[in-house]
């Protein structure tokens, strides 16, 4: 009798044991690559850049471009729209590009 006493004591001990010893679990965070861009000069943007620029934009104005240091094809362009400042990604076909 003191055998199967003792033996359910143990293996009552054993389980809470294991209750109490949990794992934090370990947040998850989300990477967000950032790509480099180099400035480059308004006259160097390839000309379906610049008509898409007029076309959609007509009433603003080109104040910097940039070239992706990665991914030579797509570029950065800040704009001024009615004292507003607003940056925009194209492609070197003239196609807006949506960031994150």
């Amino acid at each position: 009798m003191k055998k199967v006493v003792l033996t359910v004591a143990i293996i009552l001990g054993g389980f809470s044991t294991y209750a109490v010893s949990t794992i934090p679990p370990t947040p998850q965070v989300e990477l967000i690559a950032q790509e480099e861009y180099k400035e480059i000069k308004v006259e160097a943007l390839p000309q379906a850049v610049k008509d898409a620029l007029a076309k959609d934009f007509p009433t603003a104005t080109l104040t910097k471009a940039y070239v992706g240091e990665k991914q030579e094809l797509e570029y950065k362009l800040d704009l001024t729209i009615e004292g507003e400042e607003l940056s925009v990604y194209a492609d070197k076909d003239g196609n807006w590009v949506e960031k994150k």
